[in-house]
């Protein structure tokens, strides 16, 4: 089922809503945290596997605070999952700009001017730790092309 454009934006805008909270806990150790964010939503469905495996690790730090993280999370999954093709491939793109704004400011404030270790370019899948294990177990869907 298609949905309009605002429609398109408001399941987009909550799913964002959704996760911005957690993500800096959750990914506090990534090198690249929208790398490892776009490994979770690079195939057709959410990577369910990856996000348990991040969220048992900060459950070994964090276990009090880790337990109502657990049900967010896989929400989040089941409302990536119920979104059209073009749907996730724009979350992708937004994942994807949102990282290189996040590049270019850490350059203005005077950090590497270039991208963070493991940083796909924008025709290029995630290079997260889970996407190693994606390819090993067959891939996921096929790379978004990220040009207009």
């Amino acid at each position: 089922m298609a949905t309009g454009g605002g429609a398109v934006a408001d399941a987009i805008h909550a799913i964002a809503r959704q996760v911005r909270p957690h993500t800096a806990v959750l990914l506090a150790g990534a090198d690249d945290p929208h790398a490892e964010l776009l490994t979770l939503v690079w195939g057709p469905q959410f990577d369910r596997e990856y996000a348990l495996a991040l969220w048992a690790s900060f459950s070994q730090q964090q276990p009090v605070e880790a337990v109502p993280l657990l049900p967010e999370l896989l929400a989040v999954g089941d409302r990536f999952d119920a979104l059209e093709r073009n749907e996730k491939d724009r979350l992708r793109r937004l994942i994807v700009r949102h990282g290189a704004f996040a590049t270019r400011a850490e350059a203005e404030r005077g950090g590497s001017p270039d991208p963070a270790p493991g940083r796909p370019k924008p025709d290029q899948p995630p290079r997260g730790a889970a996407t190693r294990a994606a390819a090993e177990r067959g891939g996921h869907d096929r790379p978004v092309r990220m040009n207009r």
